[in-house]
């Protein structure tokens, strides 16, 4: 089992992300489909990497 506050605080970094594209997206004027594409891509995208690195593995004791 993996601990829930490594999980939490990997998605609330990329939540903070998201957040932060969907910022400079409204700033830019971007098209509305950029809106979807962007903080969808930084979620999934972002967990996958993270999964990859193992940080949302449990170490052993």
């Amino acid at each position: 089992m993996v601990s829930k506050i490594r999980v939490l605080l990997g998605m609330l970094v990329l939540l903070a992300l998201a957040i932060g594209a969907i910022a400079l997206l409204a700033a830019a004027k971007a098209n509305a489909v950029w809106f979807t594409i962007i903080p969808l891509g930084i979620l999934f995208l972002g967990a996958s990497v993270i999964r990859s690195l193992g940080w949302f593995n449990k170490e052993g004791r």
